[in-house]
Formats: structure tokens, C-alpha cells, sequence
């Protein structure tokens, strides 16, 4: 199926990480979207990630996908790097529109794009993007790091970039009213996480960035990467009128699309107004949504445990349009 390596799989990978380096702080780790070297000053958070099904909007969402990761690990995303692949044939306006997307993404986060490559793949349908963001900090915050005892907060919304993906992608096909799809299509530009980060990262035992999979399967990499349990409540995550309307139309799960826009974290229990006042105060929505337990590795929604691996469920929605 398509989509993330089961953590099965990756189990064969973790241990082929070439030469060993005593700088490197953070490595390759089931749940771990970034790497932690150490430098001179501090740590350079280094994270990559692709965009490969969605049609709209691909440059913005690379961009912030990639950035996300190292705001979600307490870092401030300054350097980017952009691997763009065309489909073969490819007009001359789909690379300016793609540059010009990348571009005004990175400069609403502040990261300048340093290098990268770009050619035409045949067997490509659609634009496929690979980006490396990097960025410092002197705090290193892992997926991994949530401890028995600690709540579960998430920002926003579930499925910010998912609604706006059925908006854009699927909306016409959808029997959803106009308004609703062009309030959704807004969601683009609250797919960034970097504000989210730097109000939580002072507190945060963890932080996680939920993309694909929706925010379900970025609780369970939590669960996983810290070896806990999460014991969460469906109806305190935060759902937005226009995502229950599209995920209704198509049929979706809001927990189990794709939820960059969202960011997870784990805090204290003393440190929980606190950390939620701070993101109030730069107008930032968020809530407590569950509580971290001792126990074997696992997320339990409304106190059922969640089947793993969780596979998001746009992708047979893309795989029926390339079919038709």
C-alpha cells in the first residue's frame, strides 16, 4: 500500500546508518521525523521529507512539511534544500509555479533555500518534491520524550491539511457547498506549525508533527518512539465544521488524514495551563486531549487501543482519480 514503511520494515533500516559519529545526538528512530548533530553553539536539527500525491499547492506544503518537523523538535527552521521532479513533458509553468510556491513559503518561515536539484521522470503524473530543512537550537526536543504522568496537547485542528486537500483536490467532485470548500482551501496557509513550536518547546517532554496518518497515527508514533501509553479522548480533539463537512462527503476519517497544521505535545501536568496560555496569548487554539501512562507502547482512543500500521485514508481517493 502506499504511504510510510511499517515500523516493522524500518527495523532492518535503524541499524544500516553508516560510519558511527559521536556528534550525532539524534538519529534514525522509529517515530523520529529529525536528526540532532551537535555543533559549535548548540544542535542543527536536520529533517526531510516528501510531497508526492497531492496536486495543489505542492511547494507551500513541502515547505512547511519539511519545516514542521524541525519546529517540532525545538528548533527554528533556517535552510532548506529542494529536490523537484516534473512529470515528463512538463509545461514551463508548472516549475515557476511550483519555485514561486517555495518561495513565498520559505519566506513566511524565515528559511532561505540553499541548493537542490531538479529534473523530468517520465513515470511521474504529478510534481514530486523532496526537501531537507535544518535549523538550530540549544533545546533538542524528541518524539520520544514523553513520560507516565505528562498530558497530551495538540494546536489547532485535526486534519488542517487534509481538509484543504479534499477542498482542492477532490472539492468539485464532493457534494459539499462552495462556501464551505473555500473556507476549507484556507486551511493552506495554517499548515505551519514554526509559531505552535516556539510557544511550547520551553515545556514540551515531546513534540510530534502529524502528517500522514492524521493526528491517530502521529499519537501512536509518540506512544511508540517514548514507550508509553496514550490514553486519549476523541471528542476533546479539536475538529473544524468545514473538516467534519469534507471528511463527511468523502467518506474520511478527520483522526486519519493528513494533519500538518496540528502540532502534538506532551507537558507536565503542572505545566499544562501554562504551556496553553502561552499559545492563547499568540492566538494559537489548542487543547488537553488525553494523558501519557506507563504500559506497553500504544495509543487508546476512548479506551479502545488503535490497530497499527494506520494508513491514511486519501490515498485510495488519489488512487481512484489515477484510475478514472
Amino acid at each position: 500500500m502506499p504511504g510510510k514503511v511499517s515500523p516493522e520494515l524500518l527495523e532492518h533500516v535503524f541499524d544500516r546508518t553508516g560510519a558511527d559519529d559521536p556528534a550525532v545526538l539524534q538519529g534514525p528512530a522509529d517515530g523520529e521525523d529529525a536528526a540532532a548533530i551537535a555543533c559549535e553553539g548548540g544542535t542543527l536539527v536536520v529533517s526531510s521529507d516528501p510531497i508526492s500525491l497531492a496536486a495543489s499547492e505542492v511547494g507551500r506544503l513541502g515547505v512547511h512539511v519539511a519545516c514542521n518537523d524541525v519546529a517540532a523538535s525545538g528548533a527554528d527552521p533556517r535552510w532548506l534544500t529542494v529536490v523537484i521532479m516534473l512529470p515528463g513533458g512538463a509545461e514551463r509553468e508548472v516549475l515557476e509555479t511550483v519555485s514561486a510556491e517555495l518561495d513565498a513559503a520559505a519566506r513566511e518561515v524565515g528559511a532561505a533555500i540553499v541548493g537542490g536539484h531538479s529534473e523530468y521522470v517520465d513515470a511521474l503524473e504529478r510534481p514530486l518534491l523532496s526537501l531537507t530543512a535544518m535549523g538550530p537550537t540549544d533545546r533538542f526536543v524528541p518524539t520520544g520524550g514523553a513520560e507516565p504522568g505528562d498530558r497530551v496537547l495538540v494546536t489547532k485542528a485535526a486534519a488542517i491539511e487534509g481538509t484543504a486537500i479534499l477542498a482542492a483536490d477532490f472539492g468539485k467532485e464532493l457534494a459539499v457547498p462552495d462556501d464551505v470548500r473555500e473556507r476549507a482551501l484556507a486551511f493552506f496557509e495554517e499548515v505551519s506549525v514554526v509559531p505552535d513550536g516556539r510557544r511550547l518547546r520551553e515545556a514540551a517532554s515531546a513534540m510530534h508533527d502529524p502528517t500522514e496518518g492524521g493526528v491517530a497515527a502521529g499519537l501512536a508514533e509518540v506512544a511508540r518512539a517514548s514507550g508509553v501509553r496514550l490514553e486519549v479522548d476523541r471528542e476533546a480533539i479539536p475538529i473544524r465544521p468545514e473538516t467534519e463537512t469534507l471528511c463527511g462527503a468523502a467518506g474520511v476519517d478527520p483522526l486519519r488524514i493528513f494533519g500538518s497544521g496540528a502540532l502534538l505535545a506532551t507537558v507536565s501536568a503542572g505545566s499544562v495551563d501554562e504551556a496553553l496560555a502561552a499559545l492563547e496569548s499568540a492566538g494559537i487554539d489548542a487543547a488537553a486531549i488525553g494523558t501519557v501512562e506507563a504500559g506497553d507502547p500504544a495509543l487508546i482512543l476512548d479506551g479502545e487501543p488503535v490497530a497499527e500500521p494506520i494508513e491514511d485514508e486519501l490515498y485510495p481517493l488519489w488512487e481512484a482519480a489515477d484510475a478514472d
